[in-house]
């Protein structure tokens, strides 16, 4: 028979989660009329028959669709501006935190998880592209993928093309607000250099535009990383001119002695190539033995004149006429993102099949790397398969902009970015295992990187590098640690607009820009 005891603890039990669990449950359902009274209908609950397959759809980074990650209370998918600047509003009331979701790439998971209670906004349906070929510009959807931008343009017989990331599902919400870098940027800056208007929900559940937000505000949008700001529901972005014919090549080396060499002589030549010209590597060892190096070419001109250049300035890479072919823009576009031979209506095509579990960081490098110092680093790849490193040249246009015109301030001194990677396919893998050697190839190449402080790219979201808690009692301080590195000299001004623009931290997350409430 059951104790006096345990049955007044089941008692007491009882009535708590009677009282409890009312609580809980008004609070959701107040959100969810407060939404519905708003005309929105696209609302899921945890409790809804298709919750995980809607939440897992757009999660890019299988680390963060696992069972142990948090799970918002809602998604919205609203199909308007006002949806959207309504969603803002009751998620305030309700007191959720709020996640927005353009492409759902965040590396850490950011646009998908939170500490508290939380709803995430999804712009999937946002995602309109519509050219103005008089003005040469276009109006992006804010839930909109770098590959539906291309496939519009792809639409129109313009010469026109946009200087953007080689990835098509990727969202332009995360990535122009951290700067956006492509294949054409050494000719034309980033996707957020080419941005020239913006249509913003704020902390307060107004839509602005350029002219009403205020130069600042807009200043921070472009380069300053997502989640601090507001809702950027529309982007207006200037379209390039293209030439007819660009030349692509894809060619691999092979051999310790020889990666090693050619890497040294590429991180002299790239960055100073004339601006028509990109020249990344993949650095890999896929068998822990051999040693691969990938170098990946695009010239915006006929080939003749691209094999005349590499002849010149970097004849050990021994570039072939027959390794290379001349192409459209937009081919290009397809070659690069691994869809040689598709359709061009396969840029448009949001979900990947393909996905991966990943961890990723990031330097930038501004004094050649030494060939002992590559030497030891190729070490450390033979001890990883699934590890690669992807080396992208800057100089040209990345180094003509200043590094105030907007946020992102990596420009002129640095002669590359690196962007360190590891991948698996298996939840069961030893993924601690993985982010160690990560780790470990990341603390090797401290010293023969950019110092004080070690720069990264927001865009290659790193939280190693620290992360604001939201009970932290001197959240800039904390913020200090990782925004000097994202954002060098303009993090100070970037309080400053966070501050003014967003003074309650509706928008935030582990590594967002906080207000400055230091006295």
């Amino acid at each position: 028979m059951a104790s006096l005891k345990s049955i007044l603890n089941t008692l007491i039990w009882a009535v708590l989660l009677l009282i409890i669990t009312p609580a809980i449950a008004v609070s959701d359902e107040a959100f969810r009329n407060c939404v519905t009274t708003n005309g929105i209908r696209n609302v899921t609950s945890m409790q809804s028959k298709n919750y995980k397959i809607l939440l897992d759809y757009s999660i890019q980074n299988l680390r963060f669709a696992t069972s142990q990650i948090p799970k918002p209370n809602f998604i919205i998918i609203p199909q308007t501006n006002q949806q959207v600047q309504a969603t803002v509003t009751c998620a305030g009331k309700g007191g959720y935190e709020i996640r927005v979701r353009s492409g759902g790439h965040s590396y850490e998971g950011t646009s998908s998880t939170a500490e508290s209670p939380f709803v995430i906004i999804d712009l999937i349906n946002l995602n309109a592209v519509k050219l103005d070929v008089a003005t040469k510009t276009a109006w992006v959807g804010g839930g909109a993928t770098v590959g539906e931008i291309y496939y519009a343009i792809a639409q129109n017989d313009g010469g026109f093309g946009f200087t953007a990331g080689s990835c098509p599902t990727i969202g332009v919400g995360g990535h122009f607000s951290g700067g956006g870098f492509g294949l054409i940027s050494r000719m034309f800056g980033l996707a957020a250099d080419n941005v020239v208007d913006a249509l913003v929900v704020d902390a307060e559940g107004k839509l602005l535009n350029r002219k009403t937000m205020g130069e600042d505000f807009f200043w921070a949008l472009r380069g300053g990383g997502g989640g601090s700001w507001g809702i950027v529901v529309a982007w207006q972005i200037k379209l390039v001119k293209v030439p007819p014919v660009v030349t692509s090549f894809s060619v691999p080396r092979h051999g310790v002695d020889n990666v090693a060499a050619l890497m040294q002589k590429w991180q002299k030549v790239a960055p100073t190539l004339e601006k028509e010209f990109y020249l990344s590597v993949n650095l890999a060892a896929p068998n822990n033995t051999a040693m691969a190096a990938t170098f990946n070419g695009m010239y915006l001109g006929r080939k003749p004149n691209m094999l005349k250049s590499l002849d010149s300035s970097f004849p050990e890479l021994g570039i072939q006429a027959n390794e290379s072919r001349e192409m459209s823009w937009i081919e290009s576009v397809l070659f690069f993102s691994g869809l040689t031979g598709s359709d061009v209506s396969s840029l448009a095509a949001r979900y990947d099949s393909n996905k991966l579990y990943f961890y990723a960081k990031s330097d930038y490098v501004s004094t050649p790397i030494p060939l002992d110092a590559l030497a030891g680093a190729i070490k450390i790849f033979q001890e990883q398969p699934l590890g690669n490193a992807i080396f992208d040249p800057y100089g040209g246009r990345m180094w003509e902009i200043s590094s105030d015109s907007i946020a992102f301030p990596h420009r002129a001194g640095n002669l590359f970015s690196i962007q360190y990677l590891v991948s698996w396919h298996d939840e069961k893998g030893d993924s601690e295992a993985y982010l160690a050697w990560l780790r470990k190839l990341h603390a090797f190449m401290e010293p023969y990187v950019s110092q004080n402080p070690r720069a990264a790219y927001v865009n290659y979201l790193d939280l190693d590098l620290g992360t604001v808690g939201k009970n932290s009692t001197s959240p800039v301080a904390e913020a200090s640690k990782w925004g000097k590195r994202y954002f060098m000299d303009n993090f100070e001004r970037l309080l400053q607009v966070k501050t003014r623009v967003d003074p309650h931290n509706v928008f935030r997350n582990v590594q967002s820009i906080p207000p400055d409430v230091r006295s």
